[in-house]
């Protein structure tokens, strides 16, 4: 047997609408990766800044640590010597002088045990204004060719409790050293 059941058509179709974006839709998307993309460069410049500010603090916490161990261990006072442009490590007794161009003779003769001692120098970048500000004051001493700032770390392991400013354009960072550990105890910093 075969059953007849009527099946209904649909005479009338539907037209299911085109799938895409439209061009405000499109828009719209650019404008916020533009956005959002400028924000991403903007950022990338002010970590850039403070990148150096950090690498160039680093620097600086790494050879005051150095400057109270050998100190400690040689049992002869160390400094460190904030000129324009660099920082140095060598001994107490050879910091602050006026440095002279080594002659040729200078270069054939012995070292004396003053001149063997460990001595380090940190080069700071050109665009780094460093300053020093001593402790229990309020003004900052800008390290120029002429002014040298001298930092002494005694053999009984204490040292001044200095902070240095390091300025890069608009960007600045402070660290404050720990007088008994010769560690950055407080640092400030903004990038612009």
């Amino acid at each position: 047997m075969v059953s007849k059941t009527p099946q209904m058509t649909s005479a009338a179709r539907t037209n299911k609408p085109v799938s895409g974006f439209t061009l405000i839709e499109i828009v719209m998307v650019l404008a916020i990766a533009g956005i959002v993309l400028g924000g991403a460069v903007g950022m990338m410049v002010l970590s850039s800044d403070k990148r150096v500010l950090s690498d160039a603090s680093g620097e600086i916490e790494l050879l005051a640590k150095r400057a109270r161990t050998i100190a400690i261990l040689n049992q002869v006072p160390y400094a460190l010597e904030f000129r324009e442009g660099r920082v140095k490590l060598l001994p107490w007794a050879e910091a602050g002088r006026e440095e002279k161009k080594r002659s040729r003779n200078d270069l054939d003769e012995p070292k004396s045990e003053s001149s063997s001692s460990e001595s380090r120098l940190y080069a700071v970048s050109g665009d780094i204004k460093l300053s020093v500000r001593r402790w229990n004051s309020e003004k900052w001493y800008p390290a120029a060719k002429k002014d040298v700032h001298v930092w002494r770390f005694d053999p009984e392991g204490l040292c001044e409790p200095i902070s240095v400013r390091l300025e890069l354009d608009k960007s600045w960072s402070i660290d404050t050293y720990h007088p008994l550990t010769a560690t950055i105890s407080d640092s400030e910093s903004e990038a612009r």
